[in-house]
Parts: structure tokens; C-alpha cells; sequence
């Protein structure tokens, strides 16, 4: 693993760093040498924005193909199910890569493996917007996903680099703030590209911003690079990594279409999944030269911190999924206003993320993460009470609400668990949050569609059984209306009230399951310096 501190490798007081665009003569920047430490004035400001813009492309294209699904499926004469691949395929190649970023930054330099999986993702969106068939778009959102895997850890390592270490809770609040914006922006995006344009769109809005921003980076960091070592690859790890991953998240994404472990396809691939996990783990703890460093979870902080961000994270997304899937399919609700529906958290959020970074020095982040998780299950207690009539404008105030607390859980919580690391575990350990945000991420939402349904299912009998249906039809059916008539409505009420009664349930148990994270939060450690624990290393 390469050494990633966060502070430089030399002060440069009394040199101001500069970027192409400061103002100093085309020459004299291409021969000048910035020094290898944190970043000031214009050059800090744009570091901050590219990484910052590069970490949400990547973030985004995990929910902007969500609405787009039946658009594509049109598109290439395929069906929805089928479509769902261009979803999986993406998460589970990033899933991959995700813990990877240690190691590539340790072979390769943390600069220049950004930079070119900047590159390459946005060529690979290109070629997913032109492929012509489902199998060429499943392979090129691969090669997507294995681009954009190293960029998310990546750019939270480059931007605690190029902070001052007094800044470091700001540059956390940065980074947070559009990994926390992104997914909530990419289902208006894809909607709204969709519906105006045509889902090619989707991928080609990406291109322009890739490449922009990799030419920038590479201008303005380059000289940020990381010490390199000529370690052999895992290729062992490797393997078995992609195996478990891979069986693991095609477990997840068709398990309610096979019926769950009723399949013999699923229960094999289950099996391979978990002895390719405890395989996995005992290579990497037992090889010289590991391709994911699980040395990190030593650390108890550490193990504390992902656990707690594995069962928050993984319901704050569960009800980012199921919220625009239960106002489409009950409320009658377009893929669009679904999204809008949605997106008022992320006003609240970007405001709250600068604020809550500044507070991160003066707050033990233990409170802050505490306060942030509790607020977060109360607006999922305040969406359980939701009933069938309710009105756009009541939909859109639990999530305003919700954008205040997201960023009190999410920001110091990552700054608590990287602050229990060496500076040189920094991108391993880094890489392996991101890895366990992305699969907590799936897990959930297979978990909460599934539940969803159930739940819907069976309080579809509980309805049935609660009221006369003799009655009721004889009551509909005195308007006039025929009987054919008669039996659709009556079946339309109680599916929209089964549905209603299954998504309060669900919210419900994800705010239970908020608080117990809460409240696991305060096993940890104390963290030093009032709670930034990230300026600590």
C-alpha cells in the first residue's frame, strides 16, 4: 500500500502554489513545479470543485439509469427484467474496483490512476450511449463501472491531500456533500434527459464533464502525485474477490424473481458467494501483498464506523428507491415528478454539509453522527404515517426535513472511521467504506423491494378478509357502474390501500432500524481534537 498522508510532504511556505489560469505566463507554469502540499486560494477552489464534480458523475450513475430502465428496454427491444441488467451490471463492477484504489494508488500513483479512470469512464459512457444492443450496453457499463470504482475513494483521498489539515473536516464536507447530493439528483436527471431527449443521453451527459475534468486535474494535481511501489499483483485475490461479488450481487438483484433460495440458481450461487467470501478474507489476511487491505479492521473505531454506515446508509438508500417506485406504481406519479418528489432533501443537505464540516472540530462527531441518524428515522417515522390522499406538498416536507440530518450522519461518520487509520491505510480504508456504502447500498434495496411486496401481499388478505366484499360491490355497483366495472374498482382500492399500508411498514421498520444504528454509534472511541478526527492523520 502506497503512503497517502493527508498534510504534504513539505510545507512550501512562502510558495504559493498556482494553476494553469492564475494569471502567470503559459511557460512559466508549464516549467514550474508546485510544491507537494496542501493547496491555496484559486488553485484549493478548483481542486475542490473537480474532484468534488468527478466523485458525483460517478455517484450519479448509480441511480440515473433507474428511471431511464423501460426507456432503454423499448429502445433495444428487450424486456424491463433484462433491462434491470444495465443496473447491476454497473454496481457490481464498481463494487469490484471500489477496494482495489489501495493497491492501484500504491502501483500507479493516486494522481494518475484518477486521472485515467476519468478517461476511460467518460469514453465508456460514450460507447454505452451507442451501443446497439442490450449484451454490447451490459459489457460497456462494465467497463463503466471498473472505470469509475477507484474515482469515488479516490477523490475523498485527493481532497483530504489538498486541504490543509485544519480544513480537513471541510474538504470531508465537500466530498459528502455531492456523494449525498448525486444519487438523489440522478433519477430527475435520467427522467428529464428521457423524456426530452432519448436515453442515450443518460451516458453521453457524462462524456464532456469526464474528459474536462480529467484534463484539469492532471494540470493541477499532478505534482500532488503519491510515492509508488512495484508491488506484484494479487491476482489470486483478484479472482476470488470477483467471484464472491459477483455471485453475491446477482443473488440480490433476480432473488425475489427466482423465488429467493426456492431456486436451485440462487442457492448455488448464494454458496459460492459465502465460501468465496471466507475465502477471500483468509487470502487477503495470510498474502504478502494483499489486493485489498483488511488490516484495517483492527482498528475497532473502524469496524464500528462501517457498521454503523452499512445499516444507515444502506435504509437512507432503501428509501430513496422505494419512495419513487411506490409514488409511480400507487400514486400515478411520472417518472420525472417521482424524482422532484424526491429531490427537496438535497437542498438542505448541501447547505447543511459546509456547516456541519466547520462543526466537526468543535463537536464530538459521536454527537453529531447520533443527532443526524436519530433525525434521519424520525422523518421515516413521519413518512409511515402517510395515507392514500396525501398531496404532493406534504410529500416534499419530510424530505426538506430529512436533507438537515443527512449530512450530520454522513460527514462525520466517514471522518470518524478514516481517523482511526495510519495515513498510509488512508485510500485502502477509504476504498473499503465506499466498497460497503455501495453494497449495503444493493443489499438494502433488493431487502426493501422484497419486504415491499410481501408486505403488500399480505395486507391485501388482511383487507379481504376485514370487509364484507358482497357489500361493497353492492354499494359501487349502485352508481351505475357495470360489474366488470364494479370488481376493477374494488380491486383497485384495495391494491392502492395494500400498497399504502406496506410502505408505511416499511418506513417504519427502517426508522427502527435507524435508531439502533444511532444509538451503536457511541461504542466507539471518544476521537481526539474535538471530534476531527481526520485532521488527526
Amino acid at each position: 500500500m502506497s503512503d497517502l498522508p493527508v498534510s504534504a510532504q513539505g510545507s512550501g511556505e512562502g510558495m504559493a502554489p498556482v494553476a494553469a489560469g492564475t494569471g502567470a505566463p503559459r511557460a512559466a507554469r508549464r516549467e514550474l513545479k508546485l510544491p507537494a502540499g496542501p493547496l491555496t486560494g484559486k488553485a484549493l477552489l478548483a481542486a475542490g470543485l473537480l474532484l468534488s464534480l468527478a466523485n458525483f458523475m460517478v455517484v450519479l450513475d448509480l441511480t440515473i439509469a433507474n428511471v431511464s430502465v423501460p426507456n432503454i428496454a423499448g429502445g433495444l427491444g428487450v424486456s424491463s427484467s433484462e433491462g434491470t441488467w444495465v443496473i447491476t451490471s454497473y454496481s457490481v463492477a464498481e463494487a469490484i474496483t471500489v477496494p482495489l484504489t489501495g493497491w492501484l494508488a500504491g502501483r500507479f500513483g493516486a494522481v494518475r490512476t484518477f486521472v485515467v479512470a476519468m478517461v476511460l469512464f467518460g469514453i465508456f459512457s460514450a460507447a454505452c450511449g451507442m451501443a446497439s444492443s442490450l449484451s454490447m450496453l451490459v459489457v460497456f457499463r462494465v467497463l463503466q463501472g471498473l472505470s469509475g470504482g477507484p474515482m469515488i475513494p479516490l477523490s475523498q483521498t485527493l481532497l483530504l491531500r489538498v486541504f490543509p489539515k485544519e480544513k480537513a473536516g471541510q474538504a470531508m464536507g465537500l466530498w459528502a456533500m455531492t456523494t449525498v447530493v448525486a444519487p438523489i439528483a440522478g433519477p430527475i436527471l435520467g427522467g428529464v434527459l428521457c423524456d426530452t431527449y432519448s436515453w442515450p443521453w443518460v451516458f453521453f451527459i457524462n462524456v464532456p464533464v469526464a474528459l474536462v475534468c480529467a484534463f484539469f486535474a492532471w494540470r493541477l494535481l499532478k505534482p500532488q502525485e503519491t510515492p509508488t511501489q512495484k508491488l506484484p499483483v494479487d491476482v489470486t485475490g483478484l479472482g476470488i474477490m470477483i467471484v464472491w461479488v459477483a455471485c453475491l450481487q446477482i443473488v440480490l438483484d433476480k432473488g425475489e424473481e427466482l423465488d429467493w433460495f426456492q431456486s436451485h440458481t440462487i442457492v448455488i450461487l448464494g454458496l459460492v458467494a459465502l465460501v468465496g467470501f471466507f475465502a477471500f478474507v483468509i487470502w487477503e489476511l495470510t498474502d504478502a501483498n494483499p489486493i485489498v487491505n483488511l488490516r484495517v479492521f483492527r482498528s475497532r473505531d473502524y469496524c464500528i464506523s462501517l457498521a454503523v454506515l452499512c445499516l444507515c446508509f444502506g435504509s437512507y438508500f432503501a428509501a430513496v428507491v422505494i419512495m419513487p417506485l411506490w409514488l409511480q406504481t400507487n400514486m400515478n406519479y411520472t417518472a420525472t415528478w417521482a424524482g422532484f418528489a424526491v429531490a427537496p432533501s438535497g437542498v438542505f443537505a448541501v447547505i447543511m454539509s459546509p456547516i456541519v464540516a466547520k462543526l466537526m472540530g468543535k463537536v464530538d462527531s459521536r454527537l453529531l453522527i447520533f443527532i443526524g441518524v436519530l433525525g434521519l428515522a424520525g422523518t421515516m417515522f413521519w413518512r409511515a404515517t402517510f395515507a392514500s390522499n396525501i398531496d404532493f406538498l406534504h410529500i416534499i416536507v419530510p424530505q426538506f426535513v430529512q436533507g438537515f440530518f443527512v449530512p450530520l450522519f454522513f460527514v462525520p461518520l466517514f471522518g470518524l472511521a478514516l481517523g482511526a487509520l495510519s495515513s498510509a491505510e488512508l485510500a485502502g480504508g477509504a476504498g473499503l467504506l465506499s466498497f460497503a456504502r455501495t453494497m449495503a447500498g444493493a443489499f438494502a434495496t433488493s431487502i426493501s423491494q422484497t419486504f415491499w411486496n410481501n408486505s403488500a401481499r399480505s395486507g391485501r388478505v388482511q383487507l379481504l378478509n376485514q370487509f364484507d366484499s358482497a357489500k361493497s360491490l353492492a354499494m359501487i355497483h349502485s352508481g351505475g357502474m357495470s360489474h366488470a366495472g364494479t370488481l376493477r374498482q374494488l380491486e383497485n382500492i384495495v391494491q392502492g390501500q395494500s400498497v399504502m399500508l406496506a410502505t408505511d411498514k416499511f418506513f417504519m421498520s427502517i426508522g427502527l432500524l435507524m435508531v439502533v444504528a444511532a444509538f451503536s454509534i457511541w461504542l466507539t472511541s471518544k476521537p481526539k481534537a474535538g471530534g476531527a478526527a481526520v485532521a488527526a492523520h
